[in-house]
This record gives C-alpha cells, structure tokens and sequence, in this order.
C-alpha cells in the first residue's frame, strides 16, 4: 500500500490549482483523476477549422492571481484577448428581436415599457431589505429593487446564461452576493454602481481571455507542470474509509493512504464517496442540485447568417417560451474559432428551469437550430454541428445555500484532515476556482512528514 501525506482528488481547475499551490509551497500532493484527461468541465477541440470549447468559453480575469498564475504556467503568449465588440450583449425582445442591452434600454422601449423605466429610474429611493428578513431569492429581489420586467427581459435571461438557473430559486446572497452587498452598502443598486464605476477605474478594469487552443490549455498546463509522478489520470477512486489518523484509499490501480484528504469534486461525487463514512455530511452535499446543460456548436459560412454577429452573444428570455438559453458569438469572441468566411456560433440548452434528460444530441442540435434560424437570420444548414451534454453542468446556490455550505463545513471539520474543495461554493465561474484553490493553500497547515506515513 502507498501512503502519501496529502491526496487531491479531482483534476478539475480547483483541484489542480490546489494542487499546483501546494507544490509551490514544498508539498509535494498526489492527484487523482479519474478521467483520461485533466479539466473537468474546461474540454477544447480543434476539429476541421473550427475551434470549440465544450464547457466554458471564457476566463475573466481581475486583479493579480490569474495573471500571476498565467506568468508562472509561461502562458503568456498563448494567451488571447476578447474582441472590443464582446462589451456588447444581445438579449431577445418580446418581438423576437435582438436588443442590445446598455444604457440605452431607459430611453427605448424596444425592451422595456415607460412604465418598468421610470420604475427603473425609481430604483434609487426603494426602501432597503431588513437584515433580520430570511433568505431571499434573486427574483424576489429584482422585482422589489428593479421591477417584473427588468426580472423577465434583462434579469432572467442572465440567470439561465450564467447559471443555468431559475431565478425564483436561486438565493441573492449566494449566487449574486456583489448585488446583495451594493443593496446593503449603499442603499441603492444604481448608486453602488456608479461608485464601483469610478473605482473601478481607479483600480484597473478585467479582462476576458481565452487561449489559443481554447480553455483547456490552463488545465493542461497546470498538469504539465507537476511532477510526472505527483498525477495519476484514468485513477478513479472507489472507497473511503478512516482508519484512526489516516485516509484509507482504493482504487483499481491500488490502494492508498494520506494524512491529508482533498475532494476537489462535484458535490454529489464527494457524497458517493463519503456516504458510508459521514451519511449526514453527504446527504447535505447530495442536495446541492446540477442541472443538465447541453453545448450546441455550430458552424456557417459568414454569408449564410444575416445577422452582423458584433457582440458577445445573446440571451433569451425564457417568459418567450424558446427552448434554446441562448447563444455565443464565439468565432465573434476570439481569433480563429472558425476557417476563414465561416463563422461559429455555441448554442446552450437545458438548465434548471428545462429537462433535457433523454435528448439526444442529434435532437438538441436540431432544436438549437430552429430555435436560431429566424431570430440570427440564418439561411443555410450547418457545415459543422456537434453537441456536448453536460448531465451534472452547474451547481445550483439555492434558498438556504450559504447555510447549507456551512453544515458541510461544520460536519467536515469533525473528520479529521479531510477538506472540500469545488465550484459548488465560493462561486461558479473559473476565476473563482482559482481564488479558493489559493485560499486553500494559503490556510492549509503544513504536514509533518516526518511523522507522516512512510
């Protein structure tokens, strides 16, 4: 039997952050990963011209950690920025047609009524929410600062495009927590704004990267750089037991033991695993809820499509009753996604408030399809399809999330070097996998190996 002082288990970003901090540090952890390949949901192909992610599509990049992990990984050069045209968003109106959103949705009514705008210019002298109240959903939060509409064509479709999700369900505090704390902080959404704004400017605006072969670079280059021997591909990890001080591991390479135990996991994998061990920590990790998502690429001559694709993409409301949530101008978004005169677009489908369990990829390509003809203008049948079905995609921070969080995390602290890692807290988008991998690293207290198993 091997035994190791620490083990990370998940080569997704989180993991293999965590992992390659902690390297950084002179301790030298093991990773498993149970797939072939390293990056979790981050997939990249090149396949006849086209380049597409499968996953995620973007990396936004704020302050100094991401840049700094680019320079020490030696990406730079292979790092490539957005098209300018990417600050524009389309989102679909109750007519069928695309709205640029901006400031100029208050003196238009191509989106919103006279009415839902004045209620939007309003917003400043809304009273706030009381501290004491409970938990309060996205929805229930826009319609009290913004109004219905402002909830139904603007609010909506960015919850089901960032987070597949519904908004009646979802929690503020959780998975919008910079909007709960403008609220909290000024009184006033639109006042908070116009102080980050100026601030913002002050501190350095963010970015939105990519890389020349597509997001999974990152991935691949954090694994790159780890010690041959420090990650296991295609090492799936069947049973976890304690045994007095130790993790006792098996897999079907072999079993293993570690002092220190990282899950870097989707939660409901962490609570298959724990569930003999700690049925009451995994039954609160089983209830964090993943909705399917599917990716629909899809690829066009230029001539073929009439709409002038200049933005980064566009969301649709889902009171429209259109199955697809929207779609990414992605040969719009970053260099040399498509050959030249082609042009790609990346349809998404599913979600928290869609079922498409029992799709097939054929089904959900031709239904993107249908849905996109008549809203881009698009004239011809695609000369490049192909779909990716996600069955556990995003993970839902619902009512009651954040205290959900912290059960886990007090039930967690009663099993002995064990820790919890993944996107199912701190936030969903990448950059935020990597502020807690940091995190991690940054409290993790150093092992004694030479006490340590040996």
């Amino acid at each position: 039997m091997s035994s190791e002082a620490v083990i990370v288990v998940g080569a997704g970003l989180t993991g293999l952050s965590a992992t390659w901090y902690l390297h950084q540090r002179g301790i030298p952890a093991l990773l498993l990963e149970a797939e072939a390949e390293v990056g979790g949901n981050l997939r990249s192909r090149s396949e006849d011209g086209f380049l597409r992610d499968l996953g995620p599509n973007s990396l936004m990049i704020k302050g100094d950690l991401l840049p700094d992990l680019i320079r020490q990984l030696q990406l730079e050069d292979r790092v490539v920025e957005a098209n300018p045209l990417a600050r524009r968003r389309f989102v679909l109106n109750r007519r069928g047609h695309p709205v640029a959103l901006g400031p100029d949705v208050l003196f238009s009514s191509s989106l919103l009524s006279l009415s839902a705008r004045l209620r939007l210019l309003s917003e400043p002298w809304r009273p706030r929410r009381p501290q004491s109240q409970n938990d309060e959903s996205i929805a229930d939060f826009v319609r009290r600062r913004l109004g219905p509409e402002a909830l139904t064509w603007m609010v909506d479709p960015f919850v089901s495009g960032v987070f597949a999700g519904d908004p009646e369900k979802l929690s503020v505090t959780a998975a919008l927590p910079r909007l709960a704390a403008m609220e909290a902080e000024s009184g006033s959404l639109l006042r908070a704004a116009l102080r980050r704004r100026r601030a913002g400017k002050k501190e350095g605006s963010s970015r939105l990267v990519s890389f020349r072969g597509g997001l999974q670079e990152l991935p691949r280059a954090l694994a790159a750089r780890l010690p041959p021997d420090r990650l296991a591909l295609s090492r799936p990890l069947t049973h976890l037991q304690r045994r007095g001080e130790l993790w006792h591991l098996q897999t079907p390479a072999g079993d293993l033991e570690c002092r220190r135990l990282v899950l870097a996991l989707p939660a409901a994998e962490s609570a298959r695993l724990l569930r003999a061990e700690a049925p009451e920590l995994a039954a609160e990790l089983e209830a964090i809820v993943y909705p399917a998502v599917a990716t629909v690429a899809l690829g066009f001559p230029r001539e073929a499509v009439d709409h002038r694709l200049d933005g980064f993409g566009l969301l649709i409301p889902r009171r429209l009753g259109i199955e697809t949530l929207g779609v990414l101008f992605s040969s719009t978004l970053f260099p040399e996604r498509a050959p030249p005169g082609m042009v790609l677009l990346t349809a998404f489908l599913g979600g928290a408030q869609q079922d498409i369990s029992g799709r097939s990829p054929a089904e959900l390509e031709a239904q993107a399809l249908a849905d996109l003809r008549p809203i881009l203008g698009i004239r011809a049948d695609p000369a490049y399809h192909r779909c990716a079905l996600w069955p556990r995609a995003i993970p839902q921070y619902a009512l009651g999330h954040r205290q959900r969080v912290e059960r886990i995390h007090e039930l967690r602290r009663q099993l002995a070097g064990l820790e919890l890692l993944g996107n199912w807290q701190g936030g969903v988008a990448l950059g935020d996998c990597v502020v807690q991998a940091d995190a991690f690293q940054r409290t993790f207290a150093q092992v004694d190996t030479a006490t340590g198993p040996s």
